[in-house]
């Protein structure tokens, strides 16, 4: 899904749940794909993810509570 997806050379990629059903492993090779997809093509990721773990993955972190912004921070991760 990810290579179809990219193959047109978007500006933004958006992302839901790309590692829900994966293992941790696998999980790890898809954020370190997206974070390089970032870094090295200047794509923009938008990502949903329950998990923190792969939040961690982002430069910035936006938590909605109640369908509302509970929460906007800076990552400071440069990847």
């Amino acid at each position: 899904a990810i290579a179809r997806a990219i193959v047109t050379g978007p500006a933004v990629l958006l992302a839901d749940e790309p590692t829900g059903n994966l293992d941790t492993a696998r999980s790890r090779e898809i954020m370190e794909l997206l974070a390089s997809l970032n870094y090295n093509r200047g794509i923009t990721i938008i990502m949903v993810t329950h998990e923190p773990d792969m939040a961690a993955y982002a430069k910035r972190i936006i938590h909605f509570l109640d369908g509302l912004i509970a929460s906007d921070e800076q990552n400071g991760r440069d990847r």
